[in-house]
């Protein structure tokens, strides 16, 4: 089993660009010292929304040198690594080792269709050919593979897994492994991507949570999580309740659709608190602009954060 452990809130770090969509260093040294200084527990690099499908390998090796380099030990890395097929994977892993971090996420392979025999062959050859721990992200609307609960609990019993960043939507499925991983003797760190319903996953027993949201509000996921680690679950309840008020930043606009969207409300929402210079997408993503920035301006300013 692996000695790695993480739990409490690990926002996925979203990586601004500038308008010639190079990495703006001092928007990313504003937002990881404003989520460190929240009390975040940990910070999730080149996930979903940290632009990892984007990125090319120089890209990606530049923003885990500088998050490093910016987190300087004050809370656990993660970083993504992300790519179609297993030898890819083990290539980004060997790279974001020796940048220093502390944890690797992969998914499942994808392009090449396959399903659970393939994604436990997967995780097995990265564990064998990488050092550090690996968490498994399951997302099936990106990938197309459903990670099995049962095969999770299994992998991690055996060490090849040190945790699990569930962002599948099936909530049956996470509450059985919650329960599976306590019987094995809670082997593996769970953690819930689902940034609406991070009160429930508590509940269910998630070891924390991994909550987009968290760039733009750290502070209310924060107290979520001391409330419900001491059972006080109104007030987890009601601070869920205030972070969905602010997640309507994601609804509020038109015409978008997927990372434009989801991603550009958070790079939008960011500019407008001055924590980013831009909210430049990366290509062929458009930034939003006009009536969309004035819309997640209008919850942002309903909400105290403007």
């Amino acid at each position: 089993m692996s000695d790695f452990k993480i739990s409490g809130v690990v926002p996925p770090v979203v990586v601004p660009d500038t308008a010639d969509h190079q990495l703006d260093v001092p928007s990313f040294e504003r937002l990881i010292n404003y989520m460190i200084d929240a009390g975040v527990d940990g910070l999730f690099f080149l996930g979903s929304s940290g632009e990892v499908v984007f990125s090319t390998d120089a890209r990606r090796d530049e923003v885990l040198r500088e998050a490093v380099r910016i987190v300087d030990g004050r809370v656990p890395v993660m970083a993504g690594i992300i790519d179609t097929e297993t030898e890819r994977v083990i290539e980004q892993g060997k790279r974001a080792e020796a940048l220093g971090v502390d944890a690797l996420v992969a998914t499942a392979p994808f392009y090449a269709i396959g399903g659970a025999v393939e994604a436990e062959e997967h995780f097995r050859c990265l564990h064998d050919a990488l050092s550090l721990p690996i968490f498994a992200y399951d997302i099936p609307v990106c990938v197309h593979t459903k990670l099995p609960w049962k095969l999770l609990a299994k992998l991690g019993a055996e060490g090849v897994l040190a945790g699990v960043k569930d962002s599948s939507g099936d909530d049956v499925s996470f509450r059985y492994l919650c329960q599976e991983n306590e019987r094995l003797g809670h082997p593996m760190s769970i953690l819930t991507g689902h940034e609406v319903v991070v009160d429930g996953a508590y509940l269910s027993g998630a070891d924390g949570s991994v909550p987009g949201l968290a760039n733009v509000e750290p502070h209310g996921y924060v107290r979520m999580w001391k409330a419900a680690q001491a059972g006080d679950w109104a007030t987890a309840k009601a601070e869920q309740d205030r972070l969905n008020d602010i997640s309507h930043i994601f609804d509020v606009t038109s015409g978008l659709v997927g990372y434009a969207g989801g991603v550009g409300a958070f790079k939008t929402a960011l500019m407008l608190m001055g924590i980013f210079d831009s909210n430049t997408m990366p290509r062929p993503v458009k930034a939003m602009e006009g009536a969309n920035v004035e819309a997640v301006a209008a919850v942002l300013r309903a909400n105290g954060l403007l």
